[in-house]
């Protein structure tokens, strides 16, 4: 027992200094907007099957800092190198298709901030993507199509953003959207920012 409030004591000596610092200390903060590009791996998830590519965008926001803790809301525009086709569908030599289009998204966010200059934080948001379907039946044509459709989610996630300047910083992030059509996408992201 005698080591556990040895412990305590310990931990809280040298904790109180360190959150008595006034926050001018802070050298980073995290109120005000931010525009962002992004790149990152991109996985398609359908029934039964996945595809891997590269997703790449671009992000705004503006995030609100009150003590340590930040409160976000964000936009984002990317596209995506995926697809995936499958043969042999509904007849010997057909193929089908599907490719992931642009993605808009639009949510929030919830962090903490971390040693002044690290933010852990938490989003949720809906987003909207573009999938482009085509089929080609591998004879006559008759039944060939090419379809584009627009896909309403969700997407929740969690990420890291350090600054690396007074105005700039990275981020690193996993996010998983979910679509109308049971279209699945996991995603991790590496980013780039500015803030204003």
């Amino acid at each position: 027992m005698r080591k556990y409030i040895l412990a305590v004591l310990l931990v809280g000596g040298v904790a109180a200094p360190a959150m008595a610092q006034p926050a001018s200390d802070n050298p980073t903060s995290y109120t005000g907007v931010k525009v962002e590009g992004l790149v990152g791996w991109d996985r398609l998830k359908v029934p039964g099957d996945h595809a891997d590519g590269v997703l790449y965008g671009a992000g705004v926001g503006y995030d609100v800092q009150m003590g340590g803790m930040v409160l976000g809301a964000e936009g984002e525009a990317s596209g995506s190198t995926t697809d995936q086709c499958a043969t042999s569908v509904n007849v010997t030599g057909d193929r089908l298709c599907a490719k992931l289009g642009r993605d808009l998204y639009v949510g929030g966010r919830i962090g903490a901030v971390v040693g002044g200059r690290t933010l852990l934080y938490a989003k949720a948001g809906y987003t909207n993507a573009r999938v482009r379907l085509t089929y080609a039946d591998g004879g006559t044509g008759v039944n060939n199509f090419n379809l584009g459709a627009n896909k309403d989610g969700w997407r929740v996630g969690g990420g890291v953003e350090q600054s690396v300047g007074s105005r700039t910083f990275l981020k690193a992030e996993y996010r998983y959207s979910t679509y109308s059509g049971n279209i699945d996408k996991h995603q991790v992201v590496a980013g780039f920012g500015l803030r204003f």
